[in-house]
């Protein structure tokens, strides 16, 4: 998402894009239905994963929560051992 304040010429990027291009293998939701994480792998073959928010009066979708995206695991299960360690509602 970008915004334009009173110069159009001053741009802010709130939302960079993830750091690499991926396909997400699993989409886990909490049960409230507000909080998504996302295992995905890279086109380098390394994986990670991220945790989204969803806000019912924003109808633009999901937003990236805490940049987790950037760490690098060998396997899709580490990635996920990790989110279960990370993610608060993911935590057993």
């Amino acid at each position: 998402m970008r915004l334009w304040y009173e110069n159009p010429k001053c741009e802010v990027n709130l939302f960079p894009k993830m750091p690499a291009p991926i396909k997400v293998l699993t989409s886990l939701e909490n049960s409230a239905g507000d909080r998504c994480l996302d295992i995905f792998v890279r086109d380098d073959g390394t994986f990670g994963f991220e945790e989204y928010r969803k806000d019912p009066e924003d109808q633009r979708g999901w937003f990236s929560l805490h940049r987790y995206s950037y760490q690098v695991f060998v396997t899709a299960e580490d990635a996920l051992g990790q989110a279960k360690s990370r993610v608060e509602w993911m935590i057993d």
